[in-house]
């Protein structure tokens, strides 16, 4: 690959010869059917033939192919693993890299960004890029100040493409359904075209991680590099070292696959609630997980020597994709989930009704609507959740299966603009936590980052003292009714 494919031509041609591959795999199944072979093998053959060429497509041409493919890739835990095994394999280099872009297009982007004396910045720099995805590439060089830097390079043309891959993919989102049982692709892939100008921007980008690097500066859990240079199309960060979170996933330990969980979750009700922002993107490309801070380790440890894994820490990269949440996540969320647990189906159901879940033309029964999200929130009802594929699978299953009561209920539900991104990031999130299969403290969690999860304690006791003053308002010969404030 010379250059990124951006004629629009070529990258339509690449994407429109998806749909057509399915027809023709539709056809040899029933070619294998008639021959004698079972419905149910033919269709997994069918659906690993079809996944091996999406994939492929997609993280051949980079943009919004690849965005799409990076965005499905963490809901693989929720096929069922006769059809997933095969690929997991494409989808992890989907989460960690695609084919580079050739030096000399890296140099003219350097060259044109920051300008002809660009190797002045650098007292070394890496040719051979160090992960390559979506939109840019990224290479390792050492920072004229003898920091070690990570060097993101968008590609040239990047947005066309995005814009091009995202229309393409489209037309067809349909077929593309049964790849991920339960999910709709359609407006994910909307979501994403909607996302387009502030991903190419890496001024945006760079003001992002900045602010979260501020705020997780001393932070004993949460690694956030400080960004170091930036320019159109050019952002240099510090270098965080790191077993990347698809490595975890693959081969990791239970201790890391457990710490690594309970940090991602972590980040996730913590970050909104601390910044105001909420970090779009968290497939396992864009995670790390870091020893002991190096001044807390003997000399000579390797990184799998040092320290217990309870003290390591995640590392957090790329915030091209940003939710603002000036206050946190939405109090209705934390309220909604406090009511559901408490098994309060009218006022689970007025919340829905009042943020717009529940649209006003539809009537739904509430107990129904309570019993449809209980084996949901599962993971909230009790102190510690293990989060595997075969209980992403079973959730799948209920909503996808059309003969289901889940499944027809889900159909009357809405999902308000607001919290498309919030309700993308949270399944993302719980995907990942399904492939690490960790066991994590959830409640945990939302306890302390959650708005509305726990009931207010003021009202306790703001209750209390309205008591106290009522009382001695009556002492005083105040008119009964009329509390005075304490």
């Amino acid at each position: 690959m010379s250059d990124l494919p951006r004629k629009a031509v070529t990258r339509t041609a690449k994407l429109a010869a998806l749909p057509l591959g399915f027809a023709g795999r539709a056809t040899w199944g029933l070619g294998k059917r008639i021959g004698g072979k079972s419905a149910e093998l033919v269709a997994r053959e069918v659906q690993q033939r079809t996944a091996d060429q999406l994939f492929k497509t997609l993280g051949e041409l980079k943009g919004g192919a690849m965005k799409l493919g990076q965005a499905l890739s963490v809901f693989e835990s929720a096929l069922p693993e006769e059809i997933a095994g095969p690929y997991r394999a494409a989808l992890t280099k989907l989460q960690e890299a695609a084919p580079p872009l050739p030096a000399r297009t890296v140099h003219g982007v350097l060259t044109e960004r920051i300008g002809e004396d660009w190797r002045e910045y650098f007292l070394e720099f890496e040719d051979t890029p160090a992960a390559a995805a979506s939109i840019g590439q990224v290479h390792r060089a050492v920072w004229h100040d003898g920091r070690e830097v990570a060097v993101k390079v968008q590609y040239p043309g990047a947005g066309e493409a995005l814009l091009s891959d995202l229309a393409q993919l489209s037309r067809f989102a349909r077929l593309l359904g049964p790849l991920v049982p339960g999910m709709d692709i359609k407006p994910l892939i909307k979501e994403l075209r909607d996302r387009v100008s502030e991903e190419l921007d890496y001024e945006l980008e760079a003001q992002a991680q900045q602010e979260h690097a501020a705020e997780f500066e001393d932070d004993p859990d949460v690694v956030i590099p400080q960004v170091v240079h930036q320019s159109d199309q050019v952002l240099v960060t510090e270098w965080i070292d790191g077993i990347p979170l698809s490595e975890v996933i693959a081969e990791g330990t239970a201790e890391q696959r457990d710490r690594a969980g309970q940090l991602l979750a972590r980040f996730l009700f913590s970050g909104p609630a601390r910044t105001g922002l909420l970090h779009a993107d968290p497939h396992p490309g864009n995670f790390r997980l870091l020893p002991p801070a190096a001044e807390e380790k003997e000399a000579g440890q390797t990184e799998e020597d040092s320290g217990p894994v309870g003290s390591w820490r995640l590392g957090v990269l790329d915030f091209g994709t940003v939710d603002r949440l000036p206050g946190g996540l939405p109090r209705n969320i934390g309220d909604s989930l406090r009511l559901a647990l408490e098994g309060d189906a009218a006022g689970v159901y007025g919340l829905l009704r009042e943020e717009g879940f529940v649209k006003e033309s539809i009537d739904l029964d509430p107990d129904a609507v309570l019993d449809y999200l209980l084996p949901i929130i599962e993971p909230t009802q009790v102190e510690e959740f293990t989060f595997s594929r075969g209980w992403i699978r079973e959730q799948a299953a209920r909503i996808a299966d059309p003969r289901s009561p889940a499944h027809q209920l889900g159909r009357q539900l809405n999902l308000p603009p607001s919290y498309v991104l919030i309700h993308r990031v949270t399944l993302s999130t719980i995907g990942v936590l399904c492939q690490l299969g960790a066991t994590v403290r959830l409640r945990d969690e939302l306890e302390a980052w959650l708005p509305g999860f726990l009931a207010e304690v003021t009202e306790t006791v703001d209750a209390e003292a309205e008591a106290e003053g009522t009382e001695y308002a009556e002492e005083e010969g105040e008119p009964e009714g009329e509390p005075v404030q304490a």
